[in-house]
C-alpha cells in the first residue's frame, strides 16, 4: 500500500513541537503560529530530541496524521535555528525520512545533458 499525500508545498516547522499533540493541535498550531491553512500542504513536526517526525497531511476527506521514530541516530536539522517554516521538496523530504542529512544533499543537483559524445 502506497499512501498518497496531497499538497501543493512541504512545510518544515522549525520550532519544537509537543509531541503529545495530534491532529487538531498541530492543526491548531498551523493556524495560529504559521497564519496558514492545513489543508494547504503537507506539515512535517520534529520533537525535542530530534529522534521523532510528526506529518500533517489532508487527504481527500480527512486529515492524515504519519509519525516516525528513529531507532537509532537524530533526524539532522537545528531546530529554532530559524523561527518559522522553510519549504522543502519532496526529494528532500525523502532524504529525511531516511534520516539522512537532507540539507546537504539538497547542494546536490542532477546534471542534463544535450550532447553526448
Amino acid at each position: 500500500m502506497q499512501l498518497q499525500l496531497y499538497g501543493k508545498k512541504i512545510w518544515l516547522y522549525r520550532n519544537v513541537v509537543d509531541f503529545r499533540c495530534s491532529i487538531d493541535g498541530l492543526c491548531h498550531l498551523v493556524v495560529s503560529a504559521l497564519k496558514q491553512l492545513p489543508k494547504e500542504g503537507v506539515y512535517v513536526f520534529l520533537n525535542r530530541g530530534r529522534d521523532k517526525l510528526k506529518c500533517l497531511s489532508w487527504h481527500k476527506n480527512g486529515f492524515v496524521l504519519c509519525y516516525k521514530r528513529l531507532e537509532k541516530g537524530r533526524f539532522s536539522l537545528d531546530l529554532n535555528a530559524e523561527n518559522g517554516v522553510i519549504e522543502i521538496t519532496a526529494d528532500e523530504m525523502s532524504w529525511l525520512l531516511a534520516g539522512l542529512e537532507w540539507h546537504k544533499m539538497r547542494q546536490w543537483k542532477e546534471l542534463s545533458y544535450d550532447k553526448f559524445s
